[in-house]
């Protein structure tokens, strides 16, 4: 520091100098430079600066001012004194008083130099009070270093920082960091800066709440804080920005109500609030921003009502609501917004009538579009979605000449897609999706050359899908699925190079699919499952290198997989299950996105290959039921994510690797029905998350090792059909989650039963039958749950404990071969009289003494019966008529009594062995005519009276002209007085019941044909009741009157026959019960009329037999209890449904998205069945729940449709 004044003072100020100088200096030398200063006093930074100066003018006016009082000499004064001063002390005084005054005013000249030379120079070399501010904002919003780098506290202004922009003062207007990695959160410094006009955070990882103080940025005019991670409530500050015009605070997490405040700016033309968690109402001050042109508020938890002052913002052109749970009359007051565009309401609760004018347009919305909607020439968007809107769509929408989109889905539109909204030729997406529109789909559609998205997807159109559609070269997202469209895919489609998502399943196209599918194209997904298409797999199909998705399944391909698919690096999901596949696996290059492979149902053939052991995203494999051979690969060490591994019904062979235990994360390994061998069990020990193991015969040798115990999560442990020998060891008895099955039979097991097993308290079936145990079964009288039991052919001795003994009625063929057991007739008297199988205790002895008597005896009395029987069939043909011709037929169809005939020559007359079904309305036959033609014939037994004869004809009539997808169809019907025979068409499945419950199941009972089983009966069912003149009730709805056919497609049988037998003689003359026990409603129980209620509840029976495999009254089940009571008891008001979901379609749909489906859709079931009648939903909302739950879940391997109908 500089200790001398260069300056002129009087030598008696020259104490001041240092002084002077240190003044001058101390801020810009000594500014600290903490936090703590920057957040509590920048914000005063002129207040203090101000008061710097002031401190200096007071300190160098008192140092200077006392030199020059103390030193001053009077007699320089003196002389310049008035005379009336002549007394000395007076003029003495006077003079000094003087003196100092006349210091003072020199002192103030040279303060006031020194005061403005020095702050001029302070100013010059420090960094502006915005500038401050931005620094002060970085340190709690952290910058990328690319652009922190720039912003440097040495730098006089920020105007030449990244992101920010000054006008010619010097002072920030514009801060834009939108998309450049900024974090952290955005401090209250914010508000220091008066001259922002501009502020863009947008699109990067900001989170904490919106500071208050942005509020004091008065000459804000554009504010974004979109796509961040904001949370907390929107400011009521920010309502004081007047100058405010945009405001974009979407895609965050904000919540909270929407401040009034906010809404009062004359000045706001957008407002972009849509995807936060906003709650509350809309505003009622929302008609005070009479600028508004754009307000979305899309994707929030709004509710209330839209207010009436909404119309005073007759600028505005575009509104989004939908995703709210708005509710209400719309107001009238939209009539005045003369040039609103886009109009989307989708997904709330609005009721009423809303009435719109557009220029020269009227338009209200009730429960059907208005035909004068065609008026409204201005619109371009048309959104309609979820409002439970019914009635046929208007051919006057083909006016809508700029329409670029039309949302009509997921309503109950029904009739035909009206040929004239192919005049709409601005139009990029049509959307008609989740109705009931019925006919074929107009040709006219092929004049939309600008379209994009086409989705048609579950609705009930027919015949061939128009060629000329598939040469819009625009297309990019073709969704039909769930139609009945047949015909083939012409080769044009493999053109279309912009397609990427192309979606047919559950249709009936045939042909093959075109060869150069999947060329030069955009394809992320495409799902042909459950069509008729035949060939090869396109070779090239994932030559693009984007495809993500390939379903194939359910179809008739043939020749081998391409090698190429497995080199698709893209490929996510690859299902081919159920087809004609052969040939070998192809070796996998390049697999590493795929998660799921499905090759099950084929006839591949040879080795797995090891290159599998590439894939190590996978998490399912399901191979089962091919030709596979040879061992599995030890690289199968380097699938860590798998989870399920199903190889069974194949021909593999060699030693499980011990490899597999670096599959840490599997929960289902099946290997069942190869020719494995070695000792596996101790090599899947390890696999600690396994909750089911199947390894059922094989060829698996050694002992049960006690380390199974440790997989404490078994919940079905398969080991049967092996050549396991030793005892069943005691730990098994800690596996008491085992709940499904313990299945170790034919093996050389020995000893007795653990006393330990008596703690699986979960177990449901157990199978010990083809062993050597022995010992009695005590230690199985505490297994309360099971429903299956098989001890056969052991050696097992004593009495049978007394919760066993419902097995000797229901299979009593479980406890043969084992001739020392017995039944205490003490206590089971009921028993003793009634078993073939187990004889009294005390009495085994006496039985094996006679037995060679016994065997005498009855191989005697055999012989002589066969011999009559025999006998008696010879005589019977001899005199019994192979066919004989009906009298009094009446035929709805001319030529039909030759069919007749046919039909009699081909059942032998009725002849019992073409039976294939029974029921209370009569009997089923199986006719294959001469023409190769296959059909089922009902036999009715009737007696119609007099006066009943002619409305039977007239009913069999009506029911004939019943067509839908979901029934069966009457194909032909022949009357007489004793019998009546009703022809249809021969279901190659046969009955749900079968399905079900039979001996022999179908190979495939996956989830998706168990949906649409279940979607397909309800779409029959809500047929009948809503869509029939008058509805019609079924009254005995069941499994075994819903046939399949071979796409497992649903048609409901018996339809119309109660009503039909009511008019017999045979029949009650009052409106009776019809029904089968477990699937009537429980009103049945108190009244004699069946209504659309008790449909509805045999159908949630037949939903619970869908999700549980077991019958609507089990054996499994306590007594008095059907599977509504069990299945609701089990539950017990908890969401795990593994409890009584079927473990196989637990064991596939687990870790999947699919599971939440099978969550609903049980929830539906039990609501179907509700004890009271108006508490089931009508079959038309079923169908609809039906038809989201698998929208909403989100399917990877089925198609989504993006929530938002516009992109922000």
């Amino acid at each position: 520091m500089n200790s001398r004044c260069n300056l002129k003072f009087p030598s008696r100020m020259r104490v001041c100098e240092t002084a002077l100088v240190a003044v001058a200096w101390s801020r810009p030398v000594r500014r600290p430079h903490t936090r703590h200063y920057y957040d509590n006093h920048l914000h005063h930074h002129h207040h203090q600066r101000r008061q710097e100066q002031s401190h200096a003018h007071l300190i160098l006016s008192t140092e200077m001012g006392a030199i020059a009082a103390s030193s001053l000499p009077c007699s320089r004064v003196l002389p310049f004194l008035p005379p009336w001063t002549a007394n000395s002390a007076i003029r003495a005084v006077l003079a000094s008083i003087f003196a100092l005054f006349w210091h003072k005013m020199r002192l103030v000249v040279w303060h006031r130099f020194f005061f403005f030379f020095f702050t001029s120079v302070s100013s010059s070399w420090s960094l502006t009070s915005d500038g401050l501010a931005l620094l002060s904002l970085s340190r709690d919003l952290i910058l990328p270093h690319s652009i922190s780098s720039t912003w440097k506290a040495s730098d006089t202004t920020p105007c030449n920082w990244d992101g920010v922009s000054c006008n010619k003062k010097n002072s920030v207007v514009s801060l834009d960091l939108s998309s450049s990695g900024v974090s952290g959160s955005l401090g209250p410094q914010i508000g220091l800066m008066k001259s922002l006009q501009v502020l863009s955070l947008s699109n990067n990882s900001i989170s904490g709440s919106i500071p208050l103080e942005l509020g004091n940025c008065s000459m804000l005019d554009q504010l974004d804080l979109s796509s961040n991670s904001f949370s907390g409530e929107i400011p009521a500050s920010l309502g004081d920005i007047k100058k405010l015009s945009s405001l974009s605070l979407y895609s965050n997490s904000l919540t909270g109500e929407i401040p009034e405040g906010l809404f009062k700016n004359q000045f706001l033309e957008q407002v972009y609030l849509h995807y936060n968690k906003l709650s509350g109402s809309i505003p009622l001050t929302v008609g005070e921003m009479t600028s508004l042109r754009y307000l979305w508020l899309h994707g929030n938890k709004l509710s209330g009502v839209l207010p009436d002052s909404i119309g005073n913002c007759t600028k505005l052109e575009e509104l989004y609501l939908l995703d709210n749970q708005l509710s209400g009359s719309l107001p009238k007051t939209l009539s005045y917004i003369k040039g609103l565009k886009i109009f989307d309401i989708t997904a709330n609760s609005f009721t009423g009538e809303i009435t719109f004018s557009f220029e020269d347009c009227k338009l209200e919305i009730s429960n059907e579009i208005p035909s004068w909607l065609g008026n409204c020439s201005s619109l371009t968007q048309l959104a309609l979605v979820n409002n439970n809107i019914s009635g046929q769509i208007p051919l006057s929408l083909g006016l809508l000449r700029n329409l670029s989109q039309l949302l009509l889905s997921e309503n109950s539109l029904s009739g035909p897609i009206p040929p004239e909204i192919g005049n709409c030729q601005l139009l990029v997406w049509l959307e008609l999706d989740a109705n009931q529109l019925n006919g074929t789909v107009p040709k006219e559609l092929a004049n939309l050359r600008k379209l994009e998205k086409l989705f048609l997807f579950e609705n009930r159109l027919i015949g061939e899908f128009p060629e000329d559609i598939w040469s819009i070269k625009s297309l990019q997202s073709v969704l039909i699925y769930e139609n009945s469209f047949t015909g083939r895919l012409p080769p044009v489609l493999a053109e279309l190079k912009f397609l990427k998502n192309i979606t047919l399943f559950n249709n009936f196209f045939t042909g093959v699919i075109p060869p150069d599918l999947g060329v030069n194209s955009r394809l992320t997904q495409i799902d042909f499952t459950n069509n008729s298409f035949v060939g090869g797999i396109p070779p090239n199909i994932c030559s693009g290198k984007r495809l993500r998705i390939l379903d194939l399944g359910l179809n008739l391909l043939n020749g081998s997989i391409p090698s190429n698919v497995m080199d698709c690096p893209s490929l996510e999901r690859f299902i081919l299950q159920n087809n004609n596949l052969s040939g070998l696996i192809p070796q996998f290059r390049n697999c590493a996105n795929l998660s799921y492979i499905d090759l099950s149902h084929n006839s591949l053939s040879g080795n797995i290959p090891a290159s599998l052991g590439r894939c190590v995203n996978i998490t399912m494999i399901k191979w089962s039921e091919n030709k596979l051979v040879g061992p599995i690969p030890s690289e199968i060490r380097d699938l860590v994510n798998l989870r399920v591994l199903n190889l069974s019904q194949n021909s593999l062979q060699g030693v499980l690797p011990v490899q597999i235990s670096s599959c840490s994360k599997l929960y289902l390994l099946d290997l069942s029905f190869n020719s494995l061998n070695g000792s596996a069990l101790t090599t899947v020990s390890n696999l600690k998350f396994l909750s089911q193991l199947r390894l059922q015969e094989n060829k698996f040798s050694g002992g049960i090792p006690d380390s199974l115990s440790q997989l404490d999560m078994l919940i079905e442990l398969q080991l049967g059909g092996n050549v396991l020998g030793g005892s069943i060891p005691s730990s098994l008895g800690r596996l008491v989650k085992l709940g499904i099955a313990l299945n170790i039979s034919s093996n050389g097991l020995v000893g007795g039963i653990p006393p330990l097993l008596s703690n699986l308290v979960e177990l449901q079936s157990l199978d010990l039958s083809l062993n050597g145990l022995t010992g009695d079964l005590d230690m199985l009288g505490n297994l309360q749950l099971l429903h299956v039991l098989n001890v056969s052919y052991n050696r097992f001795s004593g009495p049978v404990p007394e919760n066993l003994l419902n097995f000797l009625v229901s299979s009593p063929s479980s406890f043969n071969g084992n001739p020392d057991l017995c039944i205490s007739c003490h206590t089971n008297g009921s028993y003793c009289k009634g078993s073939n199988v187990l004889k009294p205790c005390g009495e085994t002895k006496k039985l094996h003494k006679h037995v060679k008597i016994a065997v005498i005896v009855i191989g005697s009395l055999f012989v002589g019966a066969v011999s009559i029987l025999i006998l008696s069939c010879i005589l019977l043909k001899f005199y019994h008529p192979k066919t004989k011709n009906l009298e009094s037929v009446s035929t709805l169809f001319e030529g039909s009594s030759s069919k007749l005939n046919e039909v009699i020559e081909a059942t032998e007359n009725f002849d019992d062995k073409y039976i294939i079904g029974t029921g209370a309305h009569g009997t089923v036959y199986k006719a294959t005519l001469r023409s190769g033609e296959v059909y089922a014939v009902k036999k009715l037994a009737i007696s119609a009276q007099k006066g009943s004869y002619k409305s039977m004809m007239r009913e069999l009539k009506t029911l004939g002209k019943i067509k839908h997808r979901n029934l069966i169809k009457l194909k032909e019907f022949w009357l007489r007085s004793e019998y009546g025979f009703m022809l249809y068409v021969y279901m190659e499945q046969g009955s749900l019941q079968d399905v079900l419950h039979g001996i022999q199941p179908p190979p495939s009972l996956d989830w998706s044909v168990r949906y649409t089983i279940a979607l397909g009966t309800a779409h029959g069912l809500a047929y009948l009741h809503d869509d029939c003149q008058p509805a019609i009730i079924h009254r005995d709805i069941k499994p075994s009157n819903i046939l399949l056919n071979g796409d497992m497609v649903p048609h409901i049988a018996d339809f119309g026959i109660a009503k039909l037998m009511d008019q017999s003689s045979s029949a009650p003359q009052t409106t009776g019960v019809i029904g089968t026990f477990g699937y009537m409603a429980p009103e049945l129980a108190f009244s004699t009329r069946s209504s659309i209620e008790s449909d509805v509840y045999s159908y949630g029976v037949i939903l619970l037999e869908l999700l549980t495999k077991k019958q609507a009254v089990d054996p499994s089940f306590p007594d008095n209890m059907d599977i509504v009571g069990w299945v609701t008891a089990t539950l017990n008001g908890t969401d795990q449904i593994e409890l009584v979901c079927d473990s196989t379609l637990m064991e596939e749909v687990y870790g999947t998205v699919e599971i939440e489906e099978v969550s609903k859709v049980l929830s539906l079931a039990l609501r179907c069945a509700a004890k009271e009648a108006s508490r089931r939903p009508p079959m038309a909302d079923v169908v609809k729940e039906l038809t989201d739950v698998r929208k909403s879940a989100g399917k990877l391997s089925k198609p989504e449709k993006t929530a938002s109908r516009s992109s922000s």
